[in-house]
């Protein structure tokens, strides 16, 4: 198990132990034991490209350190105007709204939006603005978000303008990329940590299946329930995430 251990392989039974399994310490210098006055809870931002993508990706995860105590914030960069056949963008956007308020008040999360269009992402000086200054302004310790080689160009743009606000803000948070039906819309994805989430299954599904215009049963059963069980296999329990942390974080709170 040496290739396991050194690919940080570490199994949670419980809620506290959801910022260790992501080599994360709980305990930042200066902080508080359990038995103490006080202990540092930090914020977590999940970045995705719709409606969907932060709960499918990592939902698990956000509900696990969620209950240990920590904020989490599942921002999207659309919402999802492009996403149901036969409604206007402005119909579809208050659909997939209330539906990502929905997972998120499941994961005890709180929504924030970015004023993007689903299937018209941009790369430019005022987006790349956007982001950084959200994220500024959030001063996250750990940030999640979408593997940059995806297939889908909104995903591939949310990575890139996290990215970049990441190398503007001196790498002064932990970066990690999630997945989503990892092999069909995430491509070349060599984990690095995994997080059991068979605690909060139920919890993570509720908070997908919130997503009712997009047949999230029928998606869900088909492509991310398959990618949870198989990432379980690789982590030795029932269902898992699995996320790439990008080498360059400062690791400010190990």
């Amino acid at each position: 198990m040496k290739n396991m251990t050194r690919r940080n392989l570490l199994k949670m039974s419980g809620a506290s132990l959801g910022i260790v399994a992501l080599g994360l310490s709980p305990l930042p210098s200066g902080a508080k034991s359990l038995g103490g006055k006080s202990e540092r809870k930090l914020k977590i931002v999940v970045v995705g490209g719709h409606p969907d993508d932060p709960e499918t990706g990592c939902g698990g995860t956000m509900a696990l350190l969620a209950a240990d105590g920590h904020e989490v914030v599942s921002a999207y960069l659309t919402k999802g105007e492009a996403g149901i056949q036969g409604k206007s963008y402005a119909e579809a956007a208050q659909i997939r709204t209330n539906e990502a308020l929905e997972a998120c008040k499941i994961l005890n999360a709180r929504a924030a939006f970015f004023s993007q269009i689903d299937g018209s992402s941009e790369i430019t000086h005022d987006r790349y603005i956007e982001v950084y200054d959200f994220l500024k302004k959030e001063n996250p310790d750990v940030v999640f978000t979408h593997w940059p080689i995806d297939r889908h160009r909104d995903h591939r743009i949310c990575s890139i303008l996290v990215y970049d606000a990441w190398l503007k803000l001196n790498r002064e948070f932990d970066l990690y990329y999630f997945e989503v039906e990892s092999g069909g819309q995430t491509q070349n994805f060599p984990p690095t940590n995994f997080v059991d989430i068979s605690s909060v299954i139920e919890k993570k599904h509720a908070a997908c299946y919130s997503h009712v215009s997009q047949d999230m049963a029928s998606v869900y059963r088909d492509y991310h329930e398959a990618m949870e069980k198989f990432r379980g296999m690789q982590a030795n329990c029932k269902y898992a995430e699995a996320f790439i942390k990008h080498n360059h974080s400062k690791l400010k709170i190990v």
